[in-house]
């Protein structure tokens, strides 16, 4: 039987693979870093996508080796089966899976088992660099290697897993691939001990949970029923002084798409969720088709900025109102009674709105926001002058226990209210006391007996 006798390693080479040291790239550094990758890679590019890291591998201040980790490849066939978890699964805990993009040893001469120990070095640490910075770990780590330019042997040293060959396609941008007819060997490797079936499994550990609730969802809705939604926007009028790329109705439809599945964290997670439309939805939204193969381009962070920023609000606010009548129907009768409360908006750097609903059904009546140094009051007002509260009972909290809230309410709006009255508003507390004493009955703030409310 014919054997393959190890290399003797040098003096020399003992001594690099026991002093070389693996650690994260500073800031000034990453132009010198991408530099050597564009000469010395084979792919020469340096341009990574998504989560990403880079490290060096240095001995006596000598880069001996570099590596760089970014995102996941979004479907690789053998993985999914390696792993054994859920389309939707995947689909939220991809990010715990990194991929190592690029992979550069330096040394002038080549020196035994120096990449798998580089490799083994990065690996002892990866997982909790990544988590400093981007507030989850990686569980596992997958590369691909050019067969027709490489073996493997670094990561078969190193404890990887062979799964076998890809399909020669590679992502251009979400949801498509191209053919590159060069297919390349799939290795994967735990860093985590049982790593895949936390990734299979029913529910994530407490520690690592967040990054579900960090995921952007995906778009829940059918083609047929953000159609009929674009139409109730159609009126809304654009800011821009030329048509743009994308329709306003289409922007709009898209928000209110990614409000209804729990997108909240503003216009970068509006991107992410438009990215992840299927053909049939950007079809429907009317995106701008480019490119050779036609491809559907969609909105990117600075137009959902621009929306944003200077959509009609009055125009929204009513164009919304008549989809959710649309949805629900009429109201009815008895949903006579409306709630209007302010909160701070998730995300929004501290921007406040007060908004009505009916109680019983809990529909939205209208908002509106709190101007920057000032309360409540003003915009509960505003937005009682323009709600449909008509015939109706209003609630609100103590602060809104004000003359001028009341008679809007009452005379300007034809409605009744029910205020509270706390212990620090002495004079109103007396006046309601001095009231309530001298009646014999309670009465209807609007003085039309309609809901026989106390003041």
């Amino acid at each position: 039987m014919k054997t393959h006798k190890r290399p003797e390693l040098s003096v020399e080479d003992q001594e690099l693979l026991t002093g070389v040291k693996v650690r994260l790239i500073e800031k000034a550094e990453q132009g010198r870093f991408d530099a050597l990758l564009e000469a010395e890679h084979y792919l020469h590019s340096a341009t990574l996508v998504g989560e990403q890291m880079r490290y060096v591998a240095e001995y006596e201040g000598r880069w001996v080796g570099l590596l760089a980790w970014s995102a996941a490849a979004y479907n690789l066939k053998g993985r999914e089966s390696w792993i054994g978890w859920s389309r939707l699964q995947k689909r939220w805990r991809l990010g715990l899976v990194a991929n190592n993009s690029r992979y550069l040893i330096r040394s002038e001469r080549r020196v035994p088992n120096l990449a798998s120990r580089v490799m083994k070095l990065c690996l002892d640490r990866l997982s909790a660099d990544w988590e400093h910075k981007y507030g989850h770990p990686i569980l596992v780590v997958e590369s691909f290697v050019d067969s027709a330019m490489f073996f493997g042997t670094c990561y078969k040293a190193s404890g990887w897993t062979l799964l076998g060959q890809t399909q020669g396609y590679g992502r251009s941008r979400q949801d498509y691939y191209e053919e590159h007819n060069r297919p390349k060997q799939l290795w994967v490797r735990e860093i985590k001990a049982g790593a895949r079936t936390v990734l299979r499994g029913r529910n994530l550990p407490e520690g690592i949970k967040q990054i579900e609730a960090d995921a952007v969802p995906e778009c829940s809705r059918e083609g047929v029923e953000m159609a009929a939604m674009m139409r109730f926007f159609e009126s809304i009028p654009d800011w821009r002084r030329r048509d743009g790329d994308y329709r306003m109705a289409s922007l709009v439809t898209l928000a209110v798409c990614a409000g209804l599945c729990g997108v909240q964290r503003g216009q970068r997670d509006l991107a992410v969720f438009s990215a992840n439309l299927t053909r049939e939805q950007m079809m429907v939204l009317r995106f701008p088709r480019r490119g050779n193969p036609r491809r559907y381009q969609t909105p990117k962070e600075t137009t959902f900025f621009r929306f944003l920023s200077h959509v009609d609000s009055a125009a929204l606010e009513k164009s919304l109102l008549g989809w959710q009548d649309h949805v629900l129907g009429r109201r009815l009768t008895e949903d006579n009674q409306v709630a209007v409360d302010g909160k701070e908006l998730l995300s929004s750097q501290g921007v406040e709105i007060v908004s009505a609903y009916s109680v019983k059904s809990g529909r939205w009546l209208g908002s509106e926001r709190v101007a920057a140094d000032s309360n409540e009051i003003p915009a509960t007002q505003t937005l009682l002058r323009r709600a449909p509260i008509e015939g109706m009972l209003v609630s609100a909290d103590a602060m809104h226990t004000q003359a001028k809230t009341a008679r809007i309410i009452t005379q300007e709006r034809g409605a009744d209210y029910l205020f509270t009255v706390k212990g620090n508003q002495k004079t109103v507390a007396e006046s309601a006391r001095q009231l309530h004493c001298g009646l014999q009955r309670a009465f209807s703030p609007s003085a039309d007996g309609g809901h026989g409310a106390t003041g």
